[in-house]
């Protein structure tokens, strides 16, 4: 149920991104069945309402199957940054409360969120959200 929910809070255009993406996948397969049912339909003079009612179960197939696995069609743009959330980075400097972090060789402003403690340089920290360009992170 925790699947449904996020995916009804998601934006629009990610809703997009994500149908047509599946959608997208899903191309190859339906074009390679429909050729072998024509086939069919030629050579074994299979019945033409036979051939779309197996196209039509197939398509409901697919939207029963997209409730399942939507999830992995959902990677964030590699240069967004909300695609860093949920990764670790190292504190160049001392974050007090602010600084930067290097997270997969790029330095990003970061910010600790929560506590007033300092993170010290080379510390590990866990990128927890983000405002406009700025990381909030937490220590690990």
């Amino acid at each position: 149920m925790k699947r449904f929910e996020h995916y009804r809070m998601l934006s629009k255009e990610t809703k997009r991104r994500i149908v047509l993406r599946y959608a997208l996948y899903q191309i190859p397969d339906i074009a390679i069945f429909v050729l072998i049912l024509f086939l069919l339909h030629q050579w074994v003079d299979l019945s033409l309402w036979l051939c779309i009612g197996a196209v039509t179960l197939w398509m409901v197939k697919y939207v029963l199957v997209f409730t399942f696995v939507w999830p992995a069609y959902d990677k964030p743009l590699s240069g967004d940054v909300k695609s860093l959330i949920g990764t670790e980075g190292i504190a160049e400097e001392r974050l007090d409360p602010s600084g930067y972090i290097r997270v997969h060789g790029e330095l990003w402003r970061a910010e600790v969120i929560g506590k007033t403690i300092p993170i010290e340089k080379g510390q590990t920290v866990l990128i927890e959200r983000a405002h406009g360009f700025t990381l909030l992170v937490k220590p690990v």
